[in-house]
């Protein structure tokens, strides 16, 4: 290999740099293990010395409640006019969707909601004319299965609340965004909301939601933008500047006034990106419908959470599913009409917009006549619950002991001492370590930041269950990266692979996260091995899509250096391709270990005992500023990795040449 492609993939650098760095680290928990024989709070953080911060914060909302005001006008009472404000929308489209309504004239006759047949038809129409016959294939059996297999009603309850929150969430997001790109001091301010916004459980932020707006499908409306939205502020600044500069000139010197040169120029100029805002939008409020199901949402999320509760493992696979379907199709969908994929329709656009309003509206009519147009009859539809409850049957009869052993094998030989260990770590040390180790990557700015985080998490009396979440994220984190990683590479070898993995990636990253639990409750019960075979279901896919993406990324004329020097493809697989991806696997493993985060609180459910069960815990008492509390924990966490890697990446970049 010559001395270039050396120097790009690293080789014979950069190891004394990071052998004083574990030393550094090494030594921190070393002394500050050996200092907590003789002082106690240097191993574990004196009760005396927490912070009431919960109690500030609970204090604070009542406040907010109680005597603030806005304008000479209560919080409370702003609070829920925009709750009736958004109960409206939602109303009305429940009716069309779901329920139908009784009309103000014709002597109480009732109109049913939208006919399922004709949505289905006006569905399958307009897939095959934005995204051809695949697109319209499975936007059929979409609709199929929501018919045949009873999920119709609750699919369009659904469907009326996403109606609402998306919209809502695009036009918050696309407004940050804008105010963002125009003013760099507010960006300033805005991303690291956005970063607590993305990072914090939704389960922390569920019991202010709740207090302020009731129980009721409203507030888990406003519970899904506030979860749905961040992705479309951050598309929206990079979007916007991603428009060309001489795209803007022509309309400053065309004489256009600053809302017209946003409206007309700016943001239609940025639409291709913008619809990646809003197909981020779209899935995670599809990915929010079986939690905003625990404050008032119906429909599918309400029967899975339902399910769920009872063990009713058939009846919830049928019901996440249908979500999956909804959130495969939905995305499909966007991605059709991002690409500005056409079929070879001739009929206009003002014309096919007639036909599928007549398409909908004809069998809504004949369904007041003629009622299995308006509902599907109960004779067509079919279920499988019955044969998923004989699976569970024969699962505990035939596999519990080889399944129980695996389990107990790992939880007794991995899982358990990797969990003592990090518990008994002295608190001091780790954050020392922290800091040495942020000092070492990013200078001291990043080594305060981090320090204050670490620090937050132990004034608040929650750094033993912050290391077991650290323990359980860790270990499922790993045992991703180890399937993951080389999955990736394995797909960047072989097109074929490659296609299978995207399938099976984009499948991955569409199911909720709550249809993870069901299939692992059912095979292992409950416990940290469940919640630890789950979250490495849900993070895996980020760990195999970055590795990919990384190898397939190296530049061709790097490769055929390495080719013309007498590398075998052994060597350029190991020595040149895989360091020079090794900044976006790395990333890949950042996105894993958030999603192993957001994951670890749904986790809850199955009897863990980390910050995740402190958040459920604050949830089912209402308890807001222990739930937030705890949220926080969980998201500085999460920050504290991201920022970490994030200067390594940056750091090894930069190493490598590379932009």
């Amino acid at each position: 290999m010559n001395e270039a492609v050396a120097e790009r993939t690293g080789a014979g650098g950069g190891l004394s740099r990071t052998a004083v760095t574990v030393a550094a680290v090494v030594l921190a928990l070393f002394v500050a293990d050996r200092l907590a024989g003789w002082l106690p709070w240097v191993g574990v953080y004196p009760g005396s010395w927490e912070l009431p911060v919960s109690d500030w914060v609970s204090g604070v909302m009542e406040w907010l409640l109680q005597d603030a005001a806005i304008g000479g006008i209560g919080f409370r009472s702003v609070v829920r006019s925009l709750a009736t404000l958004l109960s409206v929308p939602l109303e009305a489209g429940t009716l069309v969707l779901a329920k139908g309504f009784e009309l103000p004239f014709g002597g109480g006759m009732t109109l049913p909601a939208l006919s399922w047949l004709g949505v289905a038809a006006a569905l399958v129409l307009f897939g095959a004319r934005v995204g051809g016959r695949r697109l319209a294939t499975l936007l059929f059996f979409t609709v199929a299965y929501l018919a045949f297999f009873g999920q119709w009603q609750s699919a369009m309850t659904t469907i009326a609340s996403i109606l609402v929150a998306v919209p809502v969430g695009l036009v918050l997001g696309l407004l940050l965004g804008l105010a963002a790109y125009r003013h760099p001091a507010f960006e300033r301010v805005l991303r690291p909301v956005l970063d607590l916004m993305q990072t914090v459980p939704i389960f922390a932020y569920l019991v202010p939601v709740l207090v302020l707006f009731g129980f009721g499908p409203v507030a888990a409306v406003v519970a899904t933008v506030i979860y749905a939205m961040p992705p479309m502020a951050r598309v929206t600044i990079v979007a916007l500047r991603g428009v060309s500069e001489e795209i803007l000139e022509f309309a400053r010197m065309s004489g256009c006034t600053r809302r017209q040169l946003t409206w007309r120029v700016l943001v239609p100029a940025a639409r291709q990106g913008l619809m990646v805002g809003v197909n981020q939008v779209i899935m995670l409020s599809l990915n929010m419908v079986i939690i905003a199901s625990m404050i008032g949402a119906g429909g599918l999320g309400y029967d899975v959470l339902r399910a769920l509760r009872r063990l009713q493992i058939g009846d919830g696979l049928e019901a996440g599913v249908a979500i999956t379907l909804i959130a495969i199709a939905t995305e499909r969908l966007g991605r059709a009409l991002t690409d500005g994929t056409r079929s070879r329709a001739r009929l206009p656009r003002r014309h096919f917009g007639l036909l599928l309003a007549a398409v909908v509206a004809l069998p809504t009519i004949a369904g007041v006549f003629w009622s299995p147009l308006a509902g599907v009859p109960d004779a067509l539809t079919v279920s499988t619950a019955e044969y998923w409850g004989r699976l569970v049957a024969w699962v505990n009869t035939e596999l519990y002991g080889p399944l129980n052993g695996a389990k107990s094998v790992l939880l007794v030989y991995v899982l358990i001492p990797f969990k003592r260990a990090l518990v008994a770590l002295p608190w001091t040390g780790v954050v020392a370590a922290l800091a040495v180790l942020s000092h070492r990557l990013g200078g001291w700015r990043l080594a305060a930041g981090v320090t204050a985080l670490a620090l937050f998490i132990a004034v608040t009396g929650n750094w033993e269950k912050a290391m077991i979440t650290v323990y359980l994220c860790g270990i499922s984190v790993a045992i991703a990266a180890l399937i993951g990683i080389p999955l990736g590479i394995w797909s960047a070898a072989s097109d074929r692979v490659h296609r299978v993995t995207t399938t099976v990636v984009d499948t991955l990253q569409t199911l909720p996260s709550f249809v993870y639990l069901i299939p692992v409750v059912m095979l292992f019960q409950v416990g940290d091995f469940s919640a630890m075979v789950a979250i490495v279901l849900y993070a895996l896919a980020p760990a195999v899509r970055y590795t990919d993406h990384g190898i397939r990324g190296v530049p061709a004329e790097t490769i055929e250096a390495a080719r013309m020097c007498g590398c075998t493809r052994g060597q350029i697989r190991w020595r040149v391709q895989l360091p020079l991806a090794l900044p976006e696997i790395m990333l890949g493993l950042n996105q894993t270990i958030m999603m192993a985060l957001s994951m670890l609180v749904i986790t809850a459910l199955v009897g863990t005992r980390d910050l995740g069960q402190e958040v459920y815990i604050a949830l089912t008492r209402a308890d807001i500023g222990a739930g937030l509390v705890a949220g926080l924990c969980v998201a500085f966490i999460a920050m504290i990795a991201d920022r970490l890697i994030g200067a390594w990446v940056a750091r090894r970049r930069a190493a490598l040449g590379l932009a």
